[in-house]
């Protein structure tokens, strides 16, 4: 098709101190043997306070289906954690208006396991931000979509873990004890 744009979209690889040590086509970079990457996390609140969780689409690649914080992704070569999180909550959300972009867990690192074997391998920085207007989510990213108040969510996950994402079960521990909500 013509003007389709064929360029991969690319992942930074750290290695074990965060530095970074090249770049992989992110379709090529979850796997069984993932390696360590940059990614980011982002909570979005609307002006009442309430949080946007969304559940991941059917046909995600790493844990498709199950509920998780607002966005998450991957900062390409050259672009910062904020410029890569105001690119995601657009193309997955449809957000153009977000504010108050701050970083709340900064050294956020995890890897987990799905039963499909897909790997999870990230340097994850956690951000909360502020959103208004309305949304548009792409049903190729998000399934379905909910305002909730943030300690709802919180117990939500804590009581039945299994019905969120590996990151965000392990954020909402540690935003609990950094009395982030």
């Amino acid at each position: 098709m013509a003007g389709t744009d064929t360029t991969p979209e690319l992942v930074i690889l750290l290695d074990e101190a965060g530095t970074a040590i090249g770049t992989m086509d992110k379709a090529l970079v979850h796997g069984p043997d993932t390696p360590l990457h940059l990614a980011f996390s982002c909570y979005g609140f609307n002006p009442a306070g309430e949080l946007l969780v969304t559940r991941r689409a059917l046909a995600k690649v790493t844990w498709p289906g199950v509920w998780t914080n607002t966005c998450c992704g991957h900062p390409g070569p050259g672009e910062s954690q904020e410029e890569a999180i105001t690119r995601r909550l657009r193309s997955e959300l449809g957000a153009d208006a977000v504010t108050n972009l701050r970083v709340v867990l900064p050294d956020f690192r995890y890897r987990a396991s799905a039963a499909d074997g897909i790997v999870e391998n990230e340097i994850c920085p956690v951000y909360f931000a502020e959103l208004s207007g309305d949304l548009d989510p792409d049903p190729t990213e998000v399934v379905e979509w909910a305002w909730v108040r943030p300690e709802k969510f919180a117990a939500a996950v804590t009581a039945t873990p299994f019905a969120f994402s590996p990151w965000s079960v392990t954020q909402v521990e540690q935003l609990g004890r950094a009395g982030a909500w």
